[in-house]
Order: structure tokens, then C-alpha cells, then sequence
């Protein structure tokens, strides 16, 4: 075979394999919309209309109606770093016992509206979640809220005690208030310059290291994705804009002081080896260690709500309920009022 044509095949191969490597790395890192457009929900979406703050807004959620119906609803809120398609496990455990499950994202995140201006408190979102529920005919609910969903839940609890017939906090934030301990303020404006910079890697590695303690499966990858991708896509700057807003939120709003006047039963359910704390890598070095405690914080927190129960996980992250799927959702099941 001559020389030439030899160098040729072997230039087409490699031009082959770029091209094939390129179409594979490029369907890894997938593009999505502001409003997660492109990306699929385990369950059929709805979408809630209303108007907030003289802004037209949307809020986008699934309502899961069981086959069996056991006659009671689940609300699902899910986290910072979340949206509602994260809570599919979940969703098809408690859907299968028989709960109505609903579960929105709030505005801000994922497929809701991600609006310009917006003054984000946790009492504007609870009370945009109780409009939501009311459209759809849910009067009563067991309030169940991971992380930032945690602090949400709390608010919702406090602000319709009437309505909320149980509280589930999933390695809940905001057990400590850190700006009284001494994280200083990094204001809206510096959380988006950090926002810009988000990308799949950067998620990766605090997941792996936060949520499940440094180990990494497969199944966790889609979720990076899902939040990585709103960064590629053509809504950046809003998504990263909404993000900042909502960090300055969880921030100044702290919920620890008010965790005594829950009236209803609290399921605590927390993975100890979590060690979330906002704003822990902006805090002096010598106050790092000591935030996001979480065996303590758990132990602090059951003794300062009222009608507390707590169930550890001591090998689990921040997620437990993705970590460990099935030894959770047994937990959660026995542990949801009969």
C-alpha cells in the first residue's frame, strides 16, 4: 500500500475518533434552558400561574396521585442545589404506599420562573407553596424538606401550623446561624460573580465530597448535569442572578432561633457525616472546622423542637435519601404518621 494512502486512512481514523470523542463529550454536558427547558421530569409537569410582588410568575410541579390512595398528601421541597425531578425515588416510594405527592419548584429554581427582581424570603416562598396547594385542593399535608427545603419547611410549618400536619427535615440546613458565628457576609453581588463560575467539575466535587462523602456513583451524575447544564445554556446570567438572590436569602434568614415554636410532630432524619455550612470556604480558617457540625447539630436541634424524633444515618452525607435509597425509605415510611 502506498505510503500516501496509508497516512491518509490513518489521518481519516483520528479525524474520526476527534469527531466521535467531540459528539460523546458533547452529549455528556448537555445545554439547557433558564426555566430547565430540554430536560425531562420523571413525571408529568403542570404549571401554576400566578402574581407575586406585581411580577407574573410561574411554578412548575408534579402532582403524583397514587393508585392505591391511602387519603393523605406529601409535599416535597427540595433543596438549593435540587429541583423536583431529584425527588424521583422518593416520589415512586411514597406514591406506592399509597401518598399523594406533590412537588413544585419554587420560584428561582429549576423550571419555575427566574425573574429579574425578586425579594427572596422563605415567607414569600412558603406562601406561594400554600397558593399552589390550594389550587389543586390540598387543604392538609405532611411537609417533607431537604437542605435548603429544610428551612423552607420550618418557615412553611410556622406560617400555617394548621395545615401542616408533620414536618420531615432531610439533613435540613440553617441549624446554626452562620453570621452570628462569624462567616462573614459575601452580599448578593460577590455570590453571582461566584455563580458565573459554575461549572459540571466544580458541582461534581462538592457533591462527592458533601453530599456522599467522598464516594461517587453513576446514578448521581444526571443531577450534575441538570444544574451544570443551566450554566451552558443561553439563560446563564438569570439562573446565576436568581442563585444569588437565594444564597443572600438562606444566608440572612436564619430559622434556628424560632425551632421551639413548632407545635406539630418533626421527623428529623440526618445523615451525620454532612458537613454543609454556607459560606464555610469565605470563613477564617480557624472557624471552618467548627461549622456544619451535623452530630451535634442533630442532637441540638431534637432537643429544640418540641416533638422532635430523630433518625440518624452515621455513614451518610447530606443526601441520604440518593445515598442509600433503599435503607432511607424504609426509615421514612416508618417514620411518616400513621
Amino acid at each position: 500500500m502506498p505510503v500516501l494512502t496509508r497516512l491518509s486512512r490513518a489521518l481519516a481514523c483520528a479525524a474520526f475518533s476527534l469527531l466521535s470523542f467531540g459528539v460523546a463529550h458533547a452529549a455528556s454536558e448537555p445545554s439547557y434552558g433558564a426555566e430547565l427547558e430540554g430536560f425531562d421530569y420523571p413525571y408529568p409537569v403542570q404549571r401554576y400561574q400566578f402574581t407575586s410582588q406585581g411580577v407574573k410568575l410561574q411554578m412548575a410541579y408534579m402532582d403524583v396521585k397514587p393508585a392505591k390512595p391511602n387519603g393523605r398528601t406529601v409535599v416535597l421541597m427540595h433543596g438549593k442545589n435540587f429541583c423536583g425531578a431529584t425527588w424521583a425515588g422518593t416520589i415512586k416510594e411514597l406514591s406506592n404506599a399509597g401518598y399523594r405527592v406533590v412537588a413544585p419548584d419554587q420560584v428561582g429554581f429549576c423550571k419555575s420562573t427566574k425573574p429579574a427582581h425578586y425579594q427572596y424570603t422563605f415567607q414569600q416562598l412558603s406562601e406561594n407553596t400554600r397558593a399552589l396547594l390550594e389550587s389543586i385542593g390540598v387543604k392538609n399535608a405532611i411537609i417533607m424538606g431537604h437542605s435548603t427545603g429544610g428551612m423552607l419547611a420550618v418557615r412553611y410549618g410556622l406560617m400555617f401550623p394548621q395545615q401542616s400536619e408533620q414536618l420531615v427535615l432531610i439533613n435540613p440546613i440553617g441549624l446554626e446561624d452562620w453570621k452570628t458565628l462569624g462567616v462573614p457576609s459575601l452580599g448578593v453581588d460577590k455570590w453571582y460573580e461566584r455563580e458565573l463560575k459554575t461549572t459540571a467539575e466544580r458541582i461534581r466535587e462538592y457533591e462527592k465530597s458533601t453530599y456522599y462523602v467522598n464516594t461517587w456513583k453513576p446514578e448521581y451524575e444526571p443531577w450534575v448535569q441538570m444544574l451544570a447544564g443551566m450554566y451552558r445554556g443561553p439563560g446563564k446570567q438569570a439562573v446565576a442572578w436568581n442563585s444569588a438572590l437565594l444564597y443572600d436569602m438562606i444566608y440572612t434568614q436564619p430559622v434556628v432561633y424560632e425551632f421551639p415554636r413548632l407545635t406539630m410532630p418533626v421527623l428529623l432524619m440526618i445523615g451525620l457525616k454532612d458537613t454543609t455550612a454556607i459560606g464555610k470556604d469565605a470563613a477564617p480558617a480557624e472557624l471552618r472546622p467548627k461549622l456544619g457540625n451535623y452530630p451535634e447539630l442533630a442532637k441540638r436541634t431534637e432537643k429544640a423542637i418540641p416533638k422532635a424524633t430523630l433518625v440518624s444515618f452515621p455513614e451518610m452525607g447530606h443526601a441520604p435519601q440518593m445515598q442509600d435509597p433503599a435503607r432511607f425509605h424504609k426509615a421514612l415510611l416508618k417514620g411518616l404518621l400513621r
